[in-house]
């Protein structure tokens, strides 16, 4: 079996795994070809390979879905491929394990990619990543206990906010979203940089005031939050601050949280973020085009994992610019029709 090496990571630790199916099987390690670039994609995986796939907080939607990703993709390549999903941070890690080579496939907030490939924000440089698709998009929601006295994101001053994981999208667009609201993120607010697990028992318990959260609809966590304490939080109106947004990064668009999604008594605006799937640029042009398929072939089935996967369509796959897709990747959606 072709082996790349994956780690699993939650919160900051990263735990080193064997490497998957190593007691089952020899073979090399690494999922690019030497002559790759010179290579036909024929999207055919030519040995039994396994994937690691960076994805999210355990009760976030890049986790589910990234599960069920993994679950579809022996099926999908008459068991060639298969795949491992890990708990991260989210966005920002995923991207330097990504390329630190501990995973092979990453989801990311748009933003974030762009900043990856760009060299800026959170990253000194540009980084060797690539896109496999644009999925589905991701809700900014901001949550607030009801007697935290806070009705937009400047009253946040002074009180506890989580902020999200360390090094995840949502701590990148919580920050920013404080300071569109004039607000210094180091000093204005007692940020609590906690995963969603910790921050929704801290809201529970009324240790933490409010959260930010970017995730696709309906989050598991905020479900939770929602159906074991909806009396006693709500969500905040952002919209105001998507001009500022806007000017920071064109990624950053008007969306609505809707009452259905965790039976509230009104839709909420809100600012969306596209999701893309990463990859190395090295990665073997065959396996990025057997993953890119799978995505959309098996949309349903990650449908029923998460109905934000609904949001996952051929007609925005190719919109990933400045971040251009692998080559493996355009492959397989021309092959699929996608415009």
């Amino acid at each position: 079996m072709r082996r790349i090496d994956v780690r699993v990571a939650a919160g900051l630790s990263v735990l080193a795994l064997v490497t998957a199916g190593a007691a089952g099987c020899g073979g090399q390690q690494g999922g690019a070809a030497k002559d790759d670039a010179a290579s036909e994609v024929t999207c055919e995986v030519g040995q039994e390979t396994r994937v690691g796939i960076a994805t999210g907080n355990a009760t976030g939607v890049y986790y589910v879905v990234g599960n069920a990703l993994a679950g579809q993709l022996s099926g999908a390549t008459g068991g060639k491929l298969s795949g491992t999903a890990a708990e991260t941070g989210a966005s920002v890690q995923n991207v330097e394990q990504l390329v630190g080579g501990q995973y092979d496939v990453a989801f990311s907030l748009f933003d974030t990619a762009v900043n990856a490939v760009q060299g800026k924000g959170s990253f000194t440089a540009p980084q060797p990543v690539e896109a496999l698709a644009r999925i589905y998009d991701n809700y900014t929601q901001v949550v607030v206990r009801n007697d935290s006295g806070i009705n937009s994101v400047a009253d946040m001053r002074g009180k506890r906010i989580s902020t999200g994981s360390p090094k995840s999208g949502t701590e990148v667009i919580a920050n920013r979203l404080l300071e569109a609201a004039g607000l210094d993120p180091a000093k204005d607010v007692r940020a609590q940089r906690l995963d969603l697990t910790k921050t929704v028992e801290g809201v529970k318990d009324g240790s933490i005031d409010g959260f930010f959260w970017s995730g696709g609809l309906p989050t598991g966590g905020l479900t939770d939050l929602f159906t074991t304490a909806g009396d006693r939080v709500k969500f905040v109106d952002i919209a105001a601050l998507l001009p500022k947004m806007t000017e920071l990064s064109p990624a950053y668009q008007a969306g609505t949280i809707g009452r259905d999604a965790y039976r509230t008594a009104a839709d909420t605006p809100t600012i969306v973020v596209p999701n893309v799937l990463l990859v190395r640029k090295d990665l073997d042009a065959n396996v990025a085009c057997a993953i890119t398929r799978t995505v959309f072939d098996k949309r349903d089935a990650l449908a029923q994992a998460n109905p934000a996967a609904k949001g996952i369509s051929l007609d925005t796959a190719r919109k990933t610019e400045p971040v251009p897709l692998h080559r493996g990747a355009d492959k397989a959606l021309k092959d699929l029709g996608a415009n």
